[in-house]
């Protein structure tokens, strides 16, 4: 689903209820965690972007939460930590059916290689 949300804040208030705390906190840990990297709203849901380029992002979509990371060199070096019940990879997404199957210091993990990662 993607929202017309101008912003991420407003994004975060028109999310379902039992998904809001996952969202916010993951919202948090992106900031958190990419420095230099700008927080918009493009394609429908949050992303981070740097020099220009849509790195990372993250939305809520019908039946899942989906994390969006564009360095495939990144999420293929974390698939085996990603791996689990509830949880569905794409080429560069992973689907989480339920927030609270969210392992947040995996996507921590990932983040920080996003961080140090150059092109």
């Amino acid at each position: 689903m993607q929202s017309t949300a101008k912003n991420v804040t407003d994004y975060l208030d028109e999310v379902p209820a039992e998904r809001k705390a996952a969202l916010t906190k993951l919202r948090d840990l992106y900031r958190t965690s990419l420095k230099g990297f700008e927080e918009s709203m493009r394609y429908g849901g949050p992303c981070y972007s740097r020099n220009g380029e849509v790195e990372v992002g993250f939305a809520s979509q019908k039946h899942f939460i989906g994390l969006y990371f564009i360095r495939l060199d990144v999420l293929n070096a974390h698939r085996d930590l990603i791996k689990g019940k509830g949880v569905s990879l794409g080429k560069s997404c992973i689907r989480y059916s339920k927030p609270e199957k969210i392992d947040f210091k995996v996507v921590e993990m990932m983040l920080k290689a996003t961080q140090e990662s150059t092109e």
